[in-house]
């Protein structure tokens, strides 16, 4: 298991005196720590639209790291998920997904799936399964159904998002290693990468079966998203420092995109394994985003033409290993915990807690409330959102 320091660094947590640690939380006041917004419900206090983005990060206290965008990106509060014992080491995190019609935050770990109310903020269920949970999961477009990936399995869970309830258990052979989600915008199509194989899978929800499959790539897949059409994958897999892109219809891979002027060395990998391990569309996919670990860099590259071309390389404070783009598609987040701004291309800031330390996370997602309802979820993988004009109608 590929185990990196993209969480939060929370080695002080562990040590630090209880009085101290509630008064970080928000209970108190400590003059060295800064300043945090009070911690309110959503959208309340007069605020007719929040933007707000959540991290989940293991440490003593597994927990929903909250920030306001259009406050810097400042620390707003912690809501505290599951407690470990000192000398327990807490579930590595795995994945972050929202019902934005359920108004729930889901989070995975190597061993459990649970569900939160994200205005009450209380636990609503939690799962085990089989004791083979879970990877990271994705939502149908209307919130109530989750494809939730087991550990490094053969299988992904289908799950009932409102009471955690396992519909079905699909088996999915061609994808080794159960560990990468994502849910097609219209709805009709799961796609799943497995860890340990160089073919993706493809499932029908309507009927919770495998339908077709695509590769095979020229390593074992990685992170990809895909276009709002659901016709192209854009695949890290290992060894390559760039991506592939995979045509849906023909089940082919049809190209291969390295970054140029830059390389790397297994000597110089420290998180994953794999050079780049993060890739991104804009909404609008005119541009595709890519990680680089080695470099400490994401890579930048038009997408208007075949195979997307090499524009920009912007420099990190840390390694990337994952990035997810607002909303409003000025702003790409980084595990490395830089918020980079898309216009000008700079990183214009970076996350902190509450303590004033880095704060660094894959499982981020962006949630908007309006007069206090939650209204959007971004999707943590980058994916496009052009749809084709007939998929529009439909919807």
């Amino acid at each position: 298991m590929y185990l990196r320091k993209f969480a939060i660094v929370l080695s002080l947590a562990a040590v630090f005196p209880a009085a101290q640690w509630l008064m970080a939380q928000g209970r108190g006041g400590q003059a060295s720590a800064p300043a945090a917004e009070p911690a309110r419900q959503p959208g309340r206090g007069g605020n007719a639209q929040r933007d707000l983005l959540y991290a989940a990060v293991p440490g003593r206290v597994i927990g929903l790291v909250v920030f306001d965008a259009a406050r810097n990106f400042r620390f707003v509060k912690r809501i505290p998920t599951w407690e470990y014992p000192a000398a327990q080491s807490p579930e590595n995190v795995k994945g972050v997904a929202v019902s934005a019609p359920l108004g729930m935050i889901y989070v995975s770990t190597i061993k459990r799936l649970a569900a939160w109310d994200l205005l009450t903020e209380k636990k609503v269920w939690e799962q085990t399964y089989d004791g083979e949970c879970c990877d990271r999961m994705a939502l149908s477009p209307d919130g109530r159904t989750m494809y939730v990936p087991s550990f490094e399995g053969m299988h992904w869970y289908v799950v009932d998002a409102r009471t955690g309830d396992l519909i079905k258990k699909l088996p999915v052979p061609a994808s080794v290693g159960a560990h990468n989600t994502i849910w097609s915008l219209d709805g009709s199509r799961v796609f799943m990468a497995g860890l340990r194989s160089n073919t993706m899978s493809i499932a029908d929800p309507r009927t919770n079966t495998v339908v077709k499959t695509v590769g095979p790539f020229s390593a074992s897949v990685r992170p990809f998203t895909v276009n709002g059409a659901g016709t192209l994958i854009y695949a890290n897999v290992n060894d390559l420092l760039g991506f592939q892109i995979g045509d849906v219809n023909t089940g082919k891979v049809i190209h291969t995109v390295q970054v140029q002027g830059y390389g790397w060395s297994r000597e110089r990998l420290t998180g994953h394994g794999c050079p780049s391990h993060g890739i991104a569309l804009s909404p609008d996919e005119k541009e595709v985003w890519v990680t680089d670990g080695s470099n400490s860099s994401v890579h930048v590259f038009d997408n208007t033409v075949m195979p997307p071309r090499q524009v920009r390389s912007i420099k990190l404070r840390d390694e990337p290993f994952w990035l997810t783009w607002s909303a409003n598609g000025k702003w790409v987040y980084a595990s490395s915990g830089d918020i980079i701004d898309t216009s000008t291309r700079q990183v214009i800031a970076g996350l902190k807690d509450e303590l004033g330390r880095d704060v660094q996370g894959e499982k981020a997602v962006e949630i908007i409330y309006q007069q206090g309802k939650l209204v959007k979820a971004v999707d943590q993988f980058g994916i496009g959102q052009v749809m084709p004009s007939s998929a529009t109608r439909g919807r």
